[in-house]
């Protein structure tokens, strides 16, 4: 115990290494990014390496510092878990719920605002991840996770059956009559789904425009619609998302691409929700009960 660091500076490298940012660490902690910098710096000191690969505009982990997280993540998962079995969950703590951009913006926040219309008393914590490294329910109440549902010691609840469709504006939606019409349109990628323009195309019966199609690729989801709604191109994205009306956006064609991948509502296995958790993940589970 007397070679341990303090709990802040392993916080701060905890916090760091899920977002790889020292930014986001720093707002999730609730200090600023120089205090983030500054305890990862004594951090590295203590231990007598570094922790973090500093790019021009980004940061990375060391062989060690990913050696090192998952033995963390677990003893503060144990460290939760005990004080909560000794002393009870907190009923009025902040409910702390992540999820991608997407989701935040297209699905999840017309729920949260009708949620927080009835229940202005819970405190609401929402986080962002982006890639499937950033989700990990050690600091979350509730998680909102894309993939096949495969992952290991989480409960989870389907959001439903998930497909894609084609959206653009509405300008652009004026010049698609057809599927074969999008050859003269640029065509927005999102990286990281297995289903894409190219499964689309095909179940359209224009697979040659895999090819000769313009394309432009963004690492979000959210990027490739905001690219849309300026009239770039046409994103293809998913159907639960564009459950909202948004005047911007339209559906230029009524073919879609099922997905084997979907959304879940996600949050420990071996811990229990406390009380506004509890409501949340409720709430949440009634909207996904409901059409798709």
């Amino acid at each position: 115990m007397t070679r341990l660091p303090p709990l802040a500076w392993m916080q701060a490298f905890e916090a760091s290494a899920r977002h790889l940012s020292f930014t986001a660490a720093g707002v999730e902690l609730g200090v600023s990014q120089s205090a983030i910098s500054q305890r990862i710096r004594l951090l590295e000191d203590r231990l007598g390496q570094s922790l973090f690969i500093r790019h021009s505009q980004r940061i990375s982990l060391t062989d060690a510092a990913r050696a090192w997280l998952p033995g963390l993540q677990t003893a503060f998962s144990q460290l939760s878990m005990g004080t909560a079995e000794v002393f009870g969950p907190v009923s009025n703590a902040p409910v702390i719920l992540r999820a991608t951009p997407g989701v935040q913006q297209y699905w999840l926040a017309p729920r949260l605002a009708a949620f927080h219309r009835q229940h202005p008393e819970i405190e609401l914590q929402v986080v962002t991840a982006i890639w499937s490294q950033q989700f990990g329910t050690l600091d979350a109440d509730i998680e909102i996770r894309y993939g096949l549902g495969d992952w290991q010691d989480v409960q989870m609840q389907s959001l439903g059956h998930e497909v894609m469709t084609p959206i653009c504006a509405p300008q652009v939606a004026a010049m698609l009559e057809t599927p074969e019409d999008l050859a003269g349109q640029t065509l927005l990628h999102a990286t990281g789904f297995s289903a894409g323009w190219a499964g689309w195309l095909e179940a359209a019966g224009v697979g040659h425009l895999t090819t000769h199609a313009r394309r432009l690729v963004c690492d979000t989801q959210i990027m490739t619609l905001r690219l849309a709604a300026c009239g770039c191109g046409v994103a293809l994205a998913h159907r639960r998302l564009l459950e909202e009306d948004d005047p911007a956006l339209v559906m230029p064609f009524e073919a879609t691409l099922p997905t084997r991948e979907g959304f879940w509502l996600v949050r420990p296995e071996e811990r229990t929700l406390h009380q506004n958790a509890g409501l949340l993940w409720q709430w949440l589970a009634r909207e996904a009960s409901g059409p798709a």
